[in-house]
């Protein structure tokens, strides 16, 4: 069976995506960073394996990639990791900037990359996880980001040079995940009482959009699928 590697995979977006590949008859490979708990309790759920820590660090993307390997036949990544980063670019320092870089951008494309090496010549597929910021233009949003549209731009440069297909989903706003807290807070209810969107998006058209990506027969790369509502669009 061909396993999935799902960096992230514990948090609200990522273990929606992981039960729905699951089901779909992939072996998943859980990664997470802080979510022990749940990352835990979903690999027992289905089964499969966990793996904690920070994918900047190399020995921790070699975790990964073994277990997989270990678990099955070598196949997919999806590169859920990031920080919101919400400190505004008036206020930011350079630490501030070069971290958001870390965790948004280096620690997927690093894992991308030795995943890629791994898997050589053989058939598989890299999905990325960018944001509807990193698509349109958002007042606000400068140190998230930026590294979200690098992250895009580099997709498109490795599906350009590699056999893989390697393509973006950017979500938009969703109850789940990194903009759950906003969400709560009532940041984006403007969107809905002016009909700019008919809704927030779901953890699942996150997952779907991520499964259509990873299908072994799909014929898409270096492509960017925006699962915003057409909020991007609007603003």
């Amino acid at each position: 069976m061909k396993t999935v590697i799902f960096a992230g995979g514990a948090g609200g977006l990522g273990s929606t995506a992981v039960r729905l590949a699951a089901e779909r008859g992939y072996l998943p490979v859980i990664g997470y960073l802080k979510n022990h708990g749940r990352a835990e309790a979903l690999a027992r759920e289905l089964g499969v394996p966990a793996i904690g820590g920070d994918i900047v660090e190399q020995p921790v993307r070699e975790q990964l990639i073994d277990a997989a390997r270990r678990l099955g036949e070598l196949y997919g990544l999806v590169a859920l990791t990031g920080d919101p980063a919400r400190t505004p670019i008036e206020k930011a320092s350079a630490e501030d900037l070069l971290e958001s870089m870390r965790v948004n951008f280096v620690g997927p494309i690093l894992l991308a990359r030795d995943f890629a090496a791994a898997i050589g010549d053989g058939d598989g597929s890299i999905v990325l996880l960018s944001t509807m910021q990193g698509v349109g233009v958002f007042a606000g949003s400068a140190v998230y980001a930026a590294p979200k549209a690098a992250l895009i731009h580099t997709a498109r440069i490795l599906a350009k040079q590699w056999k893989l297909r390697v393509n973006v989903v950017a979500p938009g706003v969703n109850p789940a995940g990194m903009a759950e807290a906003s969400v709560r807070s009532g940041k984006y209810d403007l969107f809905l009482e002016r009909g700019i969107i008919a809704r927030f998006g779901k953890p699942e058209d996150v997952a779907r959009a991520i499964l259509f990506f990873l299908a072994p027969d799909n014929y898409v790369t270096g492509q960017v699928l925006t699962i915003d509502g057409g909020l991007s669009l609007k603003m």
